[in-house]
């Protein structure tokens, strides 16, 4: 049927208008490729799993030829419209203008290639990169977890909290200066992420304490108090 709904409309949470420069989607696994009709199917596990069928561009005709079920894919995807409907209303047309295979990409290891993702104009994408990178644990993902707690999509800066809380202690540090942020919401969440992190926090905490000013000292002093901790007074050597 000419209007059954193309499963890619599940994909557009997150920002009305036609992304014409093109966004990058993340995928862990193919599921299809139909060279005849130049489609791929791919899992988007971001999106619980579900699948979307994406028409590829004629030009890459013999780089779809190398894509097998079960590879990793990164894939550049440009919106136009119109496309076809769904109940009633115009949709957007999607196609993939470009696609690295990922399983055999190995000048960038998967931390890298998240922190790249966490650019990406499109919700789903930055989403997956924050799941990822709170399990991988890399520190280097702290400071922009740090600014995806300010995304526009409610659902990436939870899984942005979430995401530092499974870092634990090595994200502390940064997390404390929120502690005194003119931001209500961002002082609560700072707060919350390190009492989560709990026992593995306290030194950090305690570090931070030393070199900071008042404001901060009393807010530190505070949360280690809530935590069930209070810093050892400093010892002066005579």
């Amino acid at each position: 049927m000419a209007d059954e709904a193309p499963k890619l409309i599940q994909i557009s949470k997150g920002g009305p208008g036609i992304k014409k420069d093109g966004f990058n989607l993340i995928s862990e696994k193919v599921v299809k490729v139909d060279v005849e009709h130049r489609t791929m199917e791919i899992e988007l596990l971001a999106y619980e799993g579900k699948t979307v069928v994406l028409e590829v561009g004629e030009e890459l005709l013999e780089e779809l030829k190398t894509l097998k079920v079960g590879d990793g894919v990164t894939v550049r995807v440009v919106e136009e419209d119109p496309g076809g409907t769904l109940h009633g209303a115009p949709t957007k047309r999607r196609i993939v203008k470009g696609f690295t295979i990922r399983s055999r990409d190995a000048n960038k290891s998967r931390a890298d290639e998240m922190l790249a993702a966490l650019k990406e104009p499109h919700w789903l994408t930055r989403k997956y990169a924050v799941e990822v990178l709170g399990a991988l644990g890399d520190a280097r993902a702290v400071g922009p977890l740090i600014e995806a707690l300010t995304d526009e999509v409610n659902d990436i800066r939870q899984r942005a909290y979430d995401a530092l809380i499974k870092i634990g202690a090595p994200s502390v540090t940064a997390v404390a200066s929120l502690l005194t942020h003119e931001d209500d919401d961002l002082r609560q969440s700072a707060s919350e992420i390190i009492r989560k992190i709990g026992k593995p926090a306290v030194e950090a905490l305690t570090e931070v304490l030393a070199g900071a000013d008042d404001t901060l000292q009393t807010k530190i002093r505070k949360l280690l108090d809530r935590m069930g901790y209070k810093p050892k007074p400093k010892t002066e050597v005579l």
